[in-house]
C-alpha cells in the first residue's frame, strides 16, 4: 500500500542508521568508515563520530581510533549523556591498550571508573591494564575490586590468576584459575593458565593435559598456539 511505500522511501531515522553502522563495523569496517565520514559531512554528529572511531579500531587503526574515542568522550559534556561517555571511555581505554600507550589507557580507564565506581567490567579492563605494564600487585587491587562488585567474572578470576603467578603467589593463583574453570569450564584461555600454573607446581601429566585439550578443542585459536609453544618447551626441557 501507499503508507508502506512511502515509509520505506524515508531515510532511515538517525538511532537506525547508528545502529547499522555500528553493525557494519564489525562485518565491513572499512566501508563502516567511509559511510561514518560521509554521514559526519551530513551533521551525524557524535553517533557518526563514533562509528567511525570504532571502525577504525577494527581496522586495527588503534591510535587513531583511540584518539578519536577520547576526544568524542570530551565532547559528550551533557548529564543524559554520562552512560555514552563512560562506554566511549571504555572503547578508548581497550584501543589504547592494543595501541601499546598502557598510559594512556590506564588515564582514561580511571577518568571512566569516576564516573562509574560500581563498573566490574572497567575494573577488569583497568586491570589487565595494570598486568600489562607488569604492575602486578595494583592489577590484582582492581581485579580484586571486580570481583568484589560480580563474584562470576570467570575473566576477574583468570586475570588475577595470571597476576598472582607472576607475583610467585602460586597458591593464590592455583585458587583463582580453579574459580574461573568452575565458571566457565572450558575456556581456552583458563585451561593454558591452569596447565601453566601446574607446570610451575611440578604437575606436569597434567599441565600437558590442559594444553592439548585446548589443541583439540580450539585448534586454530591463539590459546591453541600458546599451548603448542607450551608443549614443545616442556619437551625439549626433558
Amino acid at each position: 500500500d501507499a503508507a508502506a511505500q512511502a515509509a520505506r522511501a524515508r531515510p532511515p531515522t538517525d538511532a537506525q542508521r547508528y545502529e547499522d553502522c555500528m553493525t557494519l563495523t564489525r562485518r565491513d569496517p572499512a566501508t563502516a568508515f567511509d559511510l561514518a565520514l560521509n554521514w559526519q559531512d551530513q551533521n551525524g554528529g557524535a553517533a557518526a563520530r563514533h562509528c567511525a572511531a570504532v571502525a577504525l579500531v577494527n581496522l586495527k587503526q588503534y591510535k587513531p581510533g583511540a584518539e578519536r574515542l577520547e576526544k568524542l568522550a570530551q565532547e559528550l559534556k551533557n548529564p543524559e549523556d554520562e552512560q555514552l561517555r563512560v562506554g566511549v571511555l571504555a572503547q578508548a581505554g581497550q584501543a589504547w591498550l592494543l595501541a601499546g600507550d598502557t598510559d594512556r589507557a590506564h588515564a582514561v580507564q580511571s577518568a571512566a571508573l569516576k564516573l562509574s565506581p560500581h563498573d566490574p567490567e572497567l575494573w577488569t579492563d583497568r586491570g589487565q591494564t595494570l598486568a600489562t605494564a607488569r604492575n602486578y600487585k595494583e592489577a590484582v587491587a582492581d581485579f580484586d575490586q571486580a570481583i568484589k562488585i560480580d563474584a562470576e567474572r570467570a575473566d576477574a578470576f583468570l586475570f588475577r590468576a595470571g597476576a598472582r603467578r607472576f607475583l610467585e603467589d602460586l597458591p593464590g593463583a592455583r585458587q583463582d584459575i580453579d574459580r574461573a574453570l568452575r565458571l566457565k569450564p572450558t575456556d581456552p584461555d583458563a585451561l593454558v593458565e591452569r596447565g601453566t600454573i601446574r607446570r610451575l607446581t611440578n604437575d606436569d601429566a597434567g599441565a600437558r593435559q590442559d594444553w592439548l585439550t585446548v589443541i583439540k578443542a580450539h585448534p586454530d585459536s591463539p590459546a591453541a598456539a600458546t599451548a603448542n609453544a607450551n608443549l614443545e618447551k616442556m619437551d625439549v626441557k626433558q
